[in-house]
């Protein structure tokens, strides 16, 4: 349970009211000053702290937004209340935040993972052995960065995004490379052929760039509602893990035909990346502050409009 108090001058009063009107709260006159207080449960806290920040000006000193947690409240309002929010539990922006940090950063850890994942993957590919192929998915850590990628786009954090996408492309990256070594590598001892499982990563379908934004938005549900990231992770490295190894194979086997699986690579990180940013203000995560969602809504707009050219280049070069 939260305690939320507002200081605010009495002419801002009328706006702080009219955001609060839903929750329980007693007010009290300090000269030209009014305070409030209220009580709420955790899981409405980022919501209401956004509605209040944005209906005050808190660049003025004597506006003040205070939140403290209370070990005990005796209200049957708020167990109502509470009760009916417990199937719509969300992480708060600040826990999503510190908990994509990671992805931030360059981690050995996870790129020693990726590659054993892209070898484990290559592996299934020319054993024509779905199995094998899902375990890679297991191991792989893509859906991190494609999350804080969106996260930190949605709250105007903009480096934080781009550190992310960096380290996403240098994971495919090195799965291609491992995986057109390996096969240069074998060519020269065992005959390999292209087995079914490569072939449908070589196949030009529309309906994967629609499956790519789907798994996009599942994977910022599944964060927000504090779901495994295992859940979803499965489904984003099965849309990037295989064809970035296929990609390798063609290099070394059939250099004719490699920008088939690179194009649908391409294609799914930029259908993940914008089902991720489609999810952020549907589930109406953002930043609190009316002037950072100003400029986090511009972020969103510049973003939106690369994706949608880098998408029209890949088509060109997919009809080439």
């Amino acid at each position: 349970m939260k305690k939320i108090t507002i200081i605010v001058n009495e002419n801002e009063a009328a706006k702080v009211e009219e955001a609060i009107k839903d929750n329980l709260y007693f007010s009290t006159y300090f000269g030209r000053l009014k305070k409030y207080e209220l009580y709420v449960v955790e899981e409405n806290l980022d919501e209401l702290v956004r509605e209040i920040q944005g209906s005050i000006d808190l660049r003025k000193k004597e506006n003040v937004i205070a939140v403290s947690s209370l070990d005990f409240v005796v209200s049957s309002h708020l167990q109502r209340k509470e009760k009916k929010l417990i199937s719509k539990e969300k992480s708060p922006v600040e826990e999503l935040i510190t908990s994509s940090l990671k992805y931030t950063k360059f981690d050995p850890h996870y790129f020693l993972l990726t590659s054993i994942a892209g070898i484990i993957a290559l592996t299934g590919l020319f054993m024509n052995n779905i199995a094998v192929i899902i375990g890679a998915m297991l191991l792989s850590p893509l859906l991190g960065p494609i999350y804080t990628f969106a996260l930190n786009i949605a709250v105007g954090r903009a480096r934080d995004g781009l550190k992310s996408i960096g380290n996403l492309l240098l994971y495919i990256s090195t799965v291609i490379l491992l995986s057109y070594f390996i096969t240069l590598l074998l060519s020269n001892f065992i005959p390999l052929s292209i087995t079914q499982e490569i072939l449908l990563r070589l196949d030009k379908n529309p309906i994967y760039l629609l499956i790519a934004f789907l798994l996009g938005f599942a994977s910022v549900l599944s964060f927000s509602k504090g779901i495994s990231e295992s859940i979803a992770g499965i489904a984003i490295a099965a849309a990037l893990l295989p064809p970035a190894a296929v990609t390798g194979i063609s290099l070394a086997l059939s250099p004719e035909i490699y920008l088939r699986p690179l194009i649908l690579t391409l294609e799914n990180v930029l259908g993940l990346m914008a089902g991720a940013l489609f999810a952020f203000p549907v589930l109406k995560i953002g930043p609190r502050k009316y002037y950072e969602k100003e400029k986090a809504g511009k972020f969103m707009i510049r973003v939106a409009l690369v994706i949608s050219l880098l998408f029209l280049l890949l088509f060109f070069f997919a009809i080439m």
